[in-house]
């Protein structure tokens, strides 16, 4: 660590960050959380990794990615669960923040204040190509940013959007590849807004 020039404000605060991991369905996002909670874990790290209880597409104990790859993870139904689950860890895992409710911004910040490395994963557009959920608030907030990009299934270009293929408005509708399509913003056909 570099030699401070002043002293820190909250010097806990030294040791933490948030690292948010975005992208549309099919990109990496969960491959690369749990890429990076492993490393924390051979490194002997205290590591807390949670999933919202919504989200029970292929396990509801574990984050699994679309290519398999998984990890245990606690299911919790509200962000505040997360912040009284956390209080022994080092590191924070946290796969689709999209789903949390608005205090995840906090509760992020918040242990990212008390010196934790806060590791994120989330969908940052929805359906609609709008930014989903509290993700545009944990992107501003992040000491660091990983766009992910999957492959466009029409093209075959990189692609940023997730496509619905089913006609329903609700903003969450759970699903994998029966439901979604990772496409290239020129192949990307949005719901027309009633």
């Amino acid at each position: 660590m570099p030699k401070l020039r002043a002293k820190p404000v909250n010097p806990k605060a030294l040791t933490g960050k948030i690292e948010v991991i975005a992208g549309c369905m099919f990109s990496g996002k969960s491959e690369e959380l749990i890429r990076r909670l492993r490393r924390a874990q051979i490194a002997k790290q205290k590591v807390a990794i949670f999933k919202p209880a919504i989200d029970t597409r292929y396990s509801k104990d574990e984050i699994v990615s679309h290519s398999a790859a998984k990890i245990a993870s606690k299911v919790v139904s509200h962000s505040r669960e997360i912040l009284e689950k956390s209080r022994d860890a080092e590191v924070v895992g946290i796969d689709e923040a999209q789903f949390f409710d608005d205090g995840i911004v906090d509760a992020c910040e918040t242990l990212a204040n008390e010196g934790k490395r806060v590791i994120v994963a989330g969908l940052d557009l929805d359906y609609r190509g709008k930014p989903f959920g509290a993700m545009p608030f944990l992107l501003a907030i992040a000491d660091e940013v990983l766009k992910t990009q999957a492959v466009c299934m029409k093209s075959g270009l990189p692609a940023t959007r997730t496509q619905r293929l089913t006609e329903s408005d609700q903003l969450v509708l759970i699903g994998h590849s029966n439901v979604y399509e990772a496409r290239h913003r020129a192949f990307f056909d949005p719901p027309k807004e009633s």
